[in-house]
């Protein structure tokens, strides 16, 4: 293929000579090398062709730094007219693309081309500081009063004078009047993200045994010209329309959303394909109709109207929709995802904004080979993009979908991207020409729209900015330090050889974690830190905080994750259980204290010697259940011995349950995670003591053996089951076995829930051995039933009942029945009430998993729907006159707008425990590995901390009776119901 070169060179004047102007000393410009360690950034801020206009009718005089990978030669800018410089120092204006490496950086002042007087310097770049980030706050620091103390002079390139500190534009700040952005390079992230994910998709389709046409999907940095990965495309699209795509694929289908500078990137290079233009109410057909013609490329333009409604019912709208985003919901699994082979994602993505597609619906896209983040927003509309790629590995695989988020795409189009940048940027580069020349210039709105470009100028934030000095300050503080004093192991001592703020590390940004973040950042001597592989979930927690910063952090990364901790005072980890025993690893080798939610696991239990040995405390089980639990009953239990009263019995029931008017569902419960793990808790055994019996209840029977009303409430109504080994917890109270009639510890629901998932359990649908293969949902009762009963169930309505009643008693039929249609998992002429039903299982599944993934989407939470958590102690306390009291212990709390009521009861006790450490109020020789009954500056610093958040737990008494005898008559009536 013959490709067209564009030559550089001129006969023109001015690439022959340079022409500065009359006075004494030019205004320079200086264009720097980018960072070495950025081994694909071969863009420029200005061509060869602007500088020539610059040098040749501006009159400015135009440095260059050497650089071998920049897509222009140097040679180029020599015969345009520009000097090469090794350091650009005699520069007024240094321009480059990313940020500057800071040992390059120089901020000393520099002579006005207009006078003798110095002046400052100004930088412009994507300094990636304007969000906070943490990792550039050494960047901004430099540009802010002071900063010269903080780098070595070497780097500084002489001492700023006050009011003289550089200038820092940022190119993301340029906008127009309309506050849209005037210089970027969305088009060509557009253009080369599109040719990324075609080619992942072959890959991926290749691995399926599939071979495409789409196999010569040229990647876009193997050619300098973007003309020639055109007439590629367009050769691809003459294989296509001569001998179609393959029939194995079905109709290859398209899905691009947004309508930004990326999509139309994405849209212009798509156009070279022979692309049919579809709706998304077309797709069904489209792609179920055998006769679809294969010699054509679909493409779906996935607007929101076409896949976003108000939870209501009512139909999209705008203006209401950036009004209201909580009070909409996205199908677009349901809609769109389910009929693509290839996802374009061009659409931003803001925290409280509903997801294109979470983790849990990936699964349901069956069809789907690729998808190419194009916006590239970690942990955002598409929650399932962890982390950024590379050129040099430009995916990963999640789900067997390969994920395409390349984050510097315009690098692979250097060219032309190079060329669509200087020409906007240029008239921006003239008005600061003009500024320090003295004069106005014609462009009064460029000049304003540098004003709001500027991040920092004279040693100060700008306007709008001023936030970013709490983050400055931190850093500076941590500069400070002497990480050589963490040898102590006393918080007091650690890093106080000068630190201002104490430094928290939070390692994850799940669903509890914003209570937790809150609370610890509302204390101004703290510097917060939320690491997360969720970047965009820990961004919006630390959104509202300005001593508070997000990292995205892999801990798989072992050494990142270990320099995070050295450089801390305090972990918390509200990772997933599994992980905390690595993380407490590294706080016993770093002397850093650590505090989780999560129940003392064996692993963690083995850490406990060597955690005293290094004066470390590993503090466990400080959420609700454990955690909350724990503390009240430690501060009721103390108070009644401290009156000399034997303790005879201890009983404990917890639940998080939807609110009453959440409620109206099968099982009477809803799932904000996961149900995976409640499913699996239904086949768990249970042993306590209650009105002096002993009981050991086995797996099979947990379910039956529930105690079907637990008296806590006048208003709700409650039942229990029994939660697991309670007797291990007279150690945890300091209980004494021998005294005591009743040991229970219970999990509350509300009624039916526990006969129902018998029932599920009892026909198949909690089995988790041999996987079933799909057709339908309504078929999955069916088919999970014909495999317990080995034989197969005819699919019409009355073999269905005789099959169940083989298994139930008839009682138990029609509830179970009725639960299952309104799940849509027998056939049913009912809409579902849940909205659209989730996308078939494309892979065999076992009962239980498949059950788990459509209870996640039925039994989900609305945005609007709130949840209940409550929890009861009750202690029977006998006086030296033999007189028996009881005496309880309840928390009852509601979520509202700001976070859910588990959220708050998990997060803001670990919160407030982590301040208690911090403040010295465990004692300094408070060490190993416990949970928070050990430690009494923990319990009591979490109860008042939760007493002053209107949390507190209320106690009181009465003379009796207790509810142990009713709970025994009605674990008595359904053991008996066994027989």
């Amino acid at each position: 293929m013959h490709l067209r070169r564009v030559p550089i060179a001129r006969s023109s004047p001015r690439y022959a000579q340079r022409h500065y102007s009359s006075r004494s000393s030019p205004v320079t410009i200086g264009i720097r090398r980018e960072d070495p360690g950025r081994v694909w950034e071969r863009r420029t801020p200005l061509t060869p062709d602007a500088v020539a206009e610059l040098v040749g009718r501006d009159g400015v005089r135009v440095l260059v730094q050497d650089c071998e990978r920049r897509v222009f030669p140097i040679d180029e800018y020599v015969r345009a007219g520009a000097e090469v410089h090794p350091t650009l120092e005699p520069a007024h204006l240094v321009l480059g693309i990313k940020e500057t490496p800071l040992e390059s950086l120089i901020t000393s002042p520099v002579r006005s081309p207009a006078s003798n007087e110095r002046v400052p310097r100004t930088h412009m770049m994507f300094s990636h500081t304007v969000k906070g980030q943490e990792y550039n706050m050494s960047l901004l620091s430099r540009f802010l009063s002071g900063g010269d103390r903080y780098a070595s002079p070497e780097l500084t390139g002489g001492e700023s004078a006050p009011g003289l500190e550089a200038r820092l534009i940022d190119y993301e700040l340029l906008t127009g009047e309309d506050g849209k952005r005037t210089v970027a390079f969305g088009w060509h992230a557009g253009v080369a993200g599109t040719l990324e994910a075609l080619a992942a998709m072959a890959h991926k389709h290749l691995e399926q045994g599939i071979a495409s046409a789409f196999l010569y999907t040229p990647r876009p940095h193997t050619s300098p010209y973007l003309d020639s990965h055109r007439a590629q495309l367009r050769y691809i699209g003459e294989q296509i329309s001569q001998h179609g795509t393959p029939r194995s694929l079905g109709p290859v289908v398209f899905g691009v959303t947004g309508n930004g500078n990326v999509t139309q990137g994405i849209l212009s290079i798509l156009s070279e394909l022979p692309v049919v233009k579809v709706n998304v109410d077309d797709l069904p057909a489209l792609v179920n109709d055998p006769g679809t013609d294969l010699r054509k490329i679909y493409m779906v333009h996935a607007l929101p109207h076409s896949y976003l409604s108000r939870n209501d019912g009512a139909p999209y709208d705008r203006a209401d929709y950036y009004a209201n985003p909580g009070q909409y919901q996205s199908e677009f699994h349901t809609k769109v995802a389910p009929y693509l082979n290839l996802l374009l994602n061009g659409v931003g993505w803001n925290v409280g904004f509903p997801r294109l597609l979470t983790t849990a619906q990936l699964p349901l896209a069956k069809r789907l080979a690729a998808v190419g983040d194009i916006s590239c927003d970690i942990g955002g509309g598409l929650e399932f993009v962890t982390h950024a790629t590379t050129i040099d590995s430009p995916s990963y695989d999640v789900n067997d979908v390969t994920v395409v988020a390349v984050d510097i795409l315009p690098a692979s189009l250097p060219r032309d991207a190079s060329v669509h940048f200087s020409d906007k940027l240029l008239r921006y580069v003239r008005s600061l020409v003009d500024g320090y020349r003295g004069s106005e210039g014609e462009g009064a709105d460029a000049t304003e729209a540098l004003k709001r470009a500027t991040i920092a100028g004279g040693g100060k934030l700008q306007r709008g900015h001023e936030w970013l000095g709490g983050k400055v300050e931190a850093w500076r503080a941590a500069q400070t330090s002497q990480p050589e004093s963490s040898a102590s192991t006393s918080l007091e001592n650690k890093g106080q050889a000068g630190a201002i703020k104490k430094r928290v590390l939070v390692l994850g940004s799940g669903m509890v974690a914003g209570p937790a973040v809150d609370e610890l950042a509302a204390r101004p001597d703290i510097e917060l830190i939320v690491a997360s592989n969720a970047f965009r979930e820990a961004e919006r927690l630390v959104a509202a905080h300005p001593n508070a910063s997000a990292l995205l952090i892999d801990m798989n990364d072992h050494a990142r994750v270990s320099q995070l901790v050295k450089e801390s005072d305090i972990v918390i980890s509200l990772l997933p259980a599994p992980l905390h025993p690595g993380v407490a690893e590294l706080c016993i080798e770093h002397k850093t204290h650590l505090v989780t939610a999560s129940y003392i696991s064996p692993a963690m239990r083995s850490l406990h010697a060597r955690a005293q040995e290094a004066g470390v405390l590993l503090l466990n089980e400080i959420g609700l259940d454990p955690g909350i639990d724990h503390c009240s009953a430690h501060s009721l239990l103390s108070r009644l011995r401290a009156e000399n009263k034997q303790i005879v019995s201890f009983t404990s029931f917890c639940g998080g349950l939807p609110a009453p008017e959440a409620a109206d569902v099968p099982l009477g419960y809803k799932f904000s995670w996961s149900p995976r793990g409640v499913l699996r808790a239904a086949g768990e055994g249970a042993s306590f003591r209650l009105a002096g019996q002993n009981w050991e209840i086995p797996s099979k029977n947990l379910l039956l053996q529930n105690f079907p009303d637990v008296p806590l409430s006048n208003v709700l109504k409650l039942e229990g089951l029994a939660n697991r080994n309670s007797m291990s917890y007279t150690d945890t109270y300091s209980l004494q076995d021998k005294d005591l009639r009743t040991m229970l510890r219970g999990t509350l629901r509300y009624p039916g829930f526990a006969a129902l998932m018998h029932s599920f359990g009892s026909i198949g649908l909690l089995d988790d051995t041999t996987p079933i293969a799909l057709d339908h949902w309504t078929s999955f009762t069916r088919l999970a039933l014909a495999q317990k009963l080995r034989t197969p169930i005819p699919s019409d309505a009355a073999s269905l009942k005789s099959a169940l009643a083989s298994l139930l008693p008839s009682s138990r039929i029609p509830p179970l029945l009725a639960a299952l249609e309104w799940l849509h998992l027998v056939p049913t002429a009912a809409a579902p009430a849940f909205g659209a039903l989730p996308p078939v299982p494309k892979h065999p599944l076992a009962p239980v998993d498949a059950l788990a993934q459509h209870l996640a989407h039925a039994l989900r939470y609305a945005p609007h729907e709130r949840d209940l958590v409550l929890l009861h102690h009750e202690v029977v306390a006998r006086d030296h006159a033999g007189a028996e009291e009881v005496h309880t212990s309840t928390l009852m709390a509601l979520g509202d707008a700001r976070a859910s009521a588990m959220a708050r009861t998990v997060g803001l006790p670990v919160g407030f425990a982590a301040l208690r450490v911090l403040e010295g109020g465990v004692g300094v020789r408070a060490a190993g590995v416990c949970g928070p009954t050990a430690l009494e500056g923990v319990w009591r610093g979490v109860l008042e901390g939760l007493e002053s958040r209107g949390l507190g737990v209320k106690e009181a008494v009465r003379p009796g009776p207790s509810m142990e005898h009713a709970l025994a008559a009605g674990l008595q009536r359904t053991t008996a119901a066994l027989a």
